[in-house]
């Protein structure tokens, strides 16, 4: 028996997480998340395209299911799910997602409700026109080919790709610290755009702006966003697009109304736009909008019924604009793999130019393969040519020799290629193979031949074959066909003035909110709820099994409830956005981001102006003022530092000339108000000093009016002369009769 011996090398941690993990990102950059940008193709679908080429599924063939393609594609170029590998699939088919589908699917493959596909077993798939231009001229050496995953077979590195497939179709994905996302265009307008690039490399941006509006969306809707907005999205490769939904008015009867929805933003589930929609009716948040249906058939057709005759259509939509996904923001990140390498954001012009120079390519690889093709078939011909008036010969040399072929050469100067080819010509051709014919067919070779040197020894004939072959693609996918017209339409300066006017009258209408009395409860653990009318307590407000009240407050729906905690933040809300008094009310931690360790030290209604006396269990304190500490955010505002096991305990509004402060050791003392600085946010100053607990309670007064304790009991200054001092002392022990609990009124 041998000794083995592990092959454990030390290695160091984050030295191995670092170059494992750059393998991972590198891997779904260049092979999962980003597109090339010559044939705008992620490796899966164009190993789909490949794949269902070789199965011979052209959009001329019968179609075949997509479980055999799925299959094929699975184990022979893409070992990953099959799922997955569906998924992109179908959306090459879908023609609410892809604007020019590369696949023409038969069955059931989704919808724009968002229902999921059939499964791959029951639909059945081939390629269209467009997709059989992506893969024209892989059999003439246009592009190169490397090994599949198990090396038993090639596959395609790009796809010759005749139309500019990143922009016509666009493409999305995350990778590890990178994405992209590029909306559809419009076909017809980028053959506008590559055909003047062509003529003139160096076109102005402006004048290739004017070429390609903006992007045009499988789904239609309509661009709200000027072209100056547009134009520097395209310069830098960086921006967005907001896309709104296109409606109609329908008038009824007796003036009645209803609007219709019939083109939604891209990307945008259809049932759950219209289940948004009855959600924000059910919670009041359209007041102008009674109800909404769909009405689709395979058409969308959304119908929106108004309050009343009176209720303006445009203000209507601008609601639903604002609060559901009748209008999105469509991202736009060209961040694609440079010759199938390098990712980088690229500019509308740059993109343009990357497609150009592949096409160029491709025409160069693809007519130098012709010209092998060529240069063999006129070495045949030659060889029928050296022989044909000595047919005899050839049949004598062929009848008496053991080896032929030598003599045949030797006879005629004929090169080994051509020598095979007569030996291998059939006798019935013989009749066939008459002189003119051959010379014929040597010609056109020849002059052929000639033509294709030419085209690549001049620049400006690649050019013009490449201007044809954009031509070509727009008279077949142009804005003159069905496909290629224009879906989404561009807003002009016009409407987008008009749009963002009405816009500012919804927000006026959102924010105004009428002056009603409420009353807001807040319970001992932490639930909310405000009743209509300003109510006094009383034993007919319920509470949860083992909760009492703790703040009462009146207020208006046009006020701001402010509150302190323990931490050290203030919150704020908005009165008239509480939850109603029906039931326990909501968890107040829904509505502010409240640790479980803290908890609330006082809740009142804002005052503008007002000014706050905070103090901590530690003696410090300062003056604040209270406009400086509202904040509607969730998260709140951070206005006094609490020292770690200390907590804020006071928050009392400021009125008078003098502070007295109370501590756990019922020591008291008395100093003037102006001792205390006023601070936007710290630790504040010592009030009073201890040695044992900290400080109880803090309240500002009126010197010559005196100060209250708990029990309501009135102090006077003639009592309260000896614990009179500055701020920072430790004070005396209270005087006889003050209230228990130690606290102010």
């Amino acid at each position: 028996m041998t000794d083995t011996k592990d092959d454990i090398r030390p290695e160091s941690l984050s030295k191995a997480l670092a170059e494992r993990y750059l393998a991972y990102a590198l891997s779904t950059i260049t092979q999962r998340a980003l597109p090339d940008v010559r044939d705008g193709l992620k490796p899966v679908h164009r190993r789909i395209l490949f794949g269902m080429r070789r199965l011979g599924l052209t959009s001329t063939s019968a179609p075949k299911k997509s479980a055999k393609v799925v299959g094929d594609v699975m184990g022979s170029f893409h070992p990953h799910g099959d799922q997955a590998i569906y998924d992109a699939l179908v959306r090459l088919a879908q023609d609410f997602a892809a604007r020019y589908p590369l696949v023409e699917g038969q069955g059931n493959f989704g919808n724009v409700d968002g229902d999921n596909p059939a499964a791959m077993r029951y639909t059945e798939s081939r390629l269209t026109e467009a997709a059989q231009m992506l893969l024209d001229g892989l059999d003439e050496d246009a592009i190169d080919y490397r090994a599949t995953y198990d090396g038993a077979d090639e596959e395609p590195v790009v796809l010759p790709a005749a139309f500019p497939n990143l922009l016509a179709n666009g493409s999305s994905g995350i990778a590890v610290g990178m994405a992209t996302s590029i909306p559809p265009h419009n076909l017809g307008e980028l053959c506008a755009a590559l055909a003047a690039l062509i003529e003139n490399p160096n076109i102005q941006d402006r004048t290739l702006f004017k070429l390609v509006k903006g992007p045009d969306f499988p789904t239609g809707g309509m661009l709200m966003d000027d072209a100056a907005a547009i134009a520097e999205a395209y310069r830098t490769g960086r921006g967005s697009f907001r896309v709104r939904a296109r409606w109609t008015k329908e008038d009824g009867a007796r003036g009645m109304y209803q609007i219709v929805v019939h083109e939604i933003p891209y990307q945008v589930q259809k049932a759950k736009l219209i289940e948004r929609i009855a959600e924000l009716l059910e919670q009041k948040k359209l007041p102008l909008l009674d109800d909404v249906h769909d009405e689709s058939t395979e058409d969308v057709r959304i119908v929106l019924t108004p309050k009343s005759r009176t209720v303006e259509p445009e203000l209507l939509m601008e609601q639903l604009f604002r609060q559901s996904d009748l209008e999105t923001r469509f991202p736009l990140n060209m961040n694609v793999l440079d010759k199938g390498l390098v990712p980088r954001v690229m500019s509308l012009r740059e993109v343009l130019n990357a497609f150009i120079d592949h096409r160029r390519e491709v025409l160069e690889r693809r007519s130098k393969h012709r010209l092998e093709k060529i240069a063999a078939r006129l070495e045949v011909l030659e060889g029928y040519l050296a022989v044909y008036l000595n047919l005899d010969k050839v049949i004598k040399i062929i009848r008496s020799e053991d080896e032929p072929k030598p003599k045949l050469i030797k006879a005629f100067s004929l090169t080994d290629t051509q020598a095979d080819a007569i030996l291998n010509m059939r006798l019935r051709s013989l009749r066939k193979l008459e002189e003119m014919e051959i010379r014929k067919e040597h010609g056109d070779l020849s002059a052929e031949q000639k033509d294709i040197k030419k085209l690549l020894g001049s620049a400006k004939l690649k050019s013009e074959r490449l201007i044809e072959e954009i031509a070509a693609i727009d008279a077949k996918f142009g804005l003159k066909t069905a496909l290629g017209k224009r879906r989404t339409q561009i807003a002009e300066a016009k409407l987008i003035a008009q749009a963002e006017a009405i816009a500012e009258e919804v927000e006026t209408l959102a924010t105004a909110v009428e002056k009603e009395p409420v009353t807001v409860v807040c319970s001992a653990k932490g639930w909310l709820r405000a009743f209509k009318g300003h109510q006094e307590p009383s034993d007919a407000i319920k509470y949860r099994e083992g909760d009492r009240e703790r703040f009462w407050v009146h207020a208006q729906t046009t006020d701001k409830l402010m509150m302190f905690s323990t931490d050290g933040r203030f919150f704020t809300l908005d009165c008239a956005k509480l939850p109603g008094g029906r039931g326990n009310g909501e968890a107040i931690r829904t509505f502010i981001d409240l640790p479980p360790e803290a908890d609330l030290v006082t809740m009142f209604v804002h005052v503008p102006g007002r000014k706050l006396l905070l103090a901590s269990t530690t003696g410090h304190g300062f003056i604040t003022n209270e406009d400086d500490a509202v904040a509607m955010t969730k998260a709140g505002k951070r206005v006094m530092n609490v020292k770690t096991g200390a907590e804020a305990a006071v928050c009392r509004f400021v009125d008078g000339d003098s502070i007295a402060v109370v501590g756990e050791n019922r020591k008291l003392i008395v100093f003037a108000l102006d001792e205390l600085p006023e601070m936007a946010r710290g630790q504040g100053n010592y009030l009073q000093r201890y040695k044992d607990g900290g400080l109880l309670d803090a309240v500002t007064f009126t010197w010559k009016e005196g100060v209250k304790d708990e029990n309501n009991r009135l102090w006077e200054p003639a009592e309260l002369k000896d614990w009179r001092g500055a701020r920072a002392q430790a004070g005396r022990l209270v005087p006889r009769g003050w209230a228990k609990s130690g606290k102010f009124a």
